[in-house]
């Protein structure tokens, strides 16, 4: 399998974890891959963007730009600020729930991701969940990677047996976090199969 995936988001919303899962369920199932991380100011809310390249095709760990078979975005802006990776026939996995950045709360800017999640709509090619809500259903938004990572497995462009990514979020998490987690995961799957 050759796949390219690039995860977005800004710190503290887990998509290292995300993007480790991935890397660590892909090579479960026997695959070569490369992963890098960008994160800055993560500690501060900063943009945090890891690139996870799947397959023997991949020489280096960064993802040309058109080239991401999918993006997982944990918040709206990223994704905007991430698109151009996106390859013309690959999909974006979109989280609505805006994260305020610093610079806007300072600003008073009034940012909502609203703007950002319209432009997304317009261009196409994206699946939208609002992943705040679905984990807050599920007692803790602390689970929206694993929900995101199941949208993305439900979709059937991650390319990864869900099996293989339960056994490796199980052995990842917590114990006493296993159950929730595996709960939103599935609940993603079910997200991103309809």
């Amino acid at each position: 399998m050759d796949k390219d995936i690039l995860i977005c988001g800004v710190g503290g919303q887990g998509t290292v974890l995300a993007s480790g899962i991935i890397a660590a369920a892909a090579m479960v199932e026997g695959n070569t891959v490369h992963s890098a991380e960008t994160i800055g100011m993560a500690q501060r809310g900063g943009p945090v963007t890891s690139h996870v390249r799947i397959g023997a095709k991949a020489f280096s760990p960064l993802i040309p730009f058109n080239k991401a078979d999918l993006i997982i975005g944990f918040e709206p802006s990223e994704v905007v600020r991430n698109i151009g990776y996106l390859s013309p026939d690959g999909i974006a996995v979109v989280n609505t729930a805006a994260v305020k950045p610093v610079t806007a709360s300072l600003s008073d800017s009034g940012y909502d991701g609203r703007e950002m999640t319209e432009y997304l709509r317009k261009r196409g090619g994206c699946i939208f969940a609002d992943g705040v809500r679905e984990c807050e259903n599920l007692g803790s938004v602390k689970f929206l990677n694993i929900l995101l990572l199941g949208i993305a497995a439900g979709s059937g462009r991650l390319g990864i047996q869900k099996e293989t990514m339960m056994s490796v979020i199980e052995k990842r998490v917590p114990e006493k976090f296993k159950e929730a987690n595996i709960k939103a995961f599935i609940k993603g799957c079910e997200i991103g199969g309809k």
